[in-house]
């Protein structure tokens, strides 16, 4: 999945509220806020996009609205428990890196026990569905999310507080989704598409 993150006055990138790569519309003006000085001479600005026509909000470089950072859209096969941790990370990772990789710790924790495992220590639910066949890249992927979330909570050697290495996150909790939840659903759905016969067959052979 391409994302490309919004950037302001920039004339193209992933939609905040559609999740299509679309052109943006940029219009603003620069207000007078002479008692705050934090907004004094700051331009506010709106984008909308082409596509959804729908309009993201800009306080200079900052996108104010909506609430979700540089984060891509959720895989929509994501578990809406998992998905709702994840809106949640995106709400505040631009303030809050280091909160945003503990949330989305917690939100693989949760994947982990819909893909059938306890849910209860998140090291040995990855070594779970590593037994039952998880690839080594999504294995990976996991560990990176959990290893990274952890140094959030706990004092450690990654940067947590760098809204670069925790925006990385996010792509990977939809690679993860992608690798066990998305493709196996296309798989067995055109897989029931086969005729009776031919999948008896198959049958056959692998017995």
């Amino acid at each position: 999945m391409v994302f490309i993150a919004p950037e302001a006055l920039s004339k193209k990138f992933t939609c905040p509220n559609c999740g299509a790569i679309a052109l943006q519309r940029w219009k603003g003006r620069t207000f007078k806020f002479a008692e705050y000085d934090y907004w004094k001479d700051k331009p506010l600005r709106t984008a909308q996009c082409d596509h959804c026509e729908k309009f993201s909000i800009w306080l200079e470089d900052t996108m104010l609205y909506p609430n979700n950072g540089d984060a891509p859209q959720p895989n929509p096969d994501l578990p809406e428990s998992v998905k709702k941790i994840y809106l949640e990370a995106a709400s505040i990772s631009t303030l809050s890196p280091r909160g945003a990789a503990a949330l989305l710790r917690l939100g693989i924790q949760l994947l982990c026990k819909e893909l059938g495992e306890e849910g209860k220590n998140i090291n040995k639910d990855i070594a779970g569905l590593v037994k039952k066949g998880l690839p080594p890249t999504v294995q990976q992927a996991l560990d990176i999310v959990r290893v990274t979330g952890n140094d959030a909570v706990h004092p450690g050697e990654i940067d947590t507080d760098s809204p670069e290495v925790v925006g990385k996150l996010f792509g990977l909790i939809n690679i993860i989704a992608e690798y066990t939840i998305t493709m196996p659903n296309k798989i067995n759905d055109m897989y029931d598409r086969l005729p009776e016969s031919k999948k008896d067959a198959i049958t056959q052979r692998d017995t």
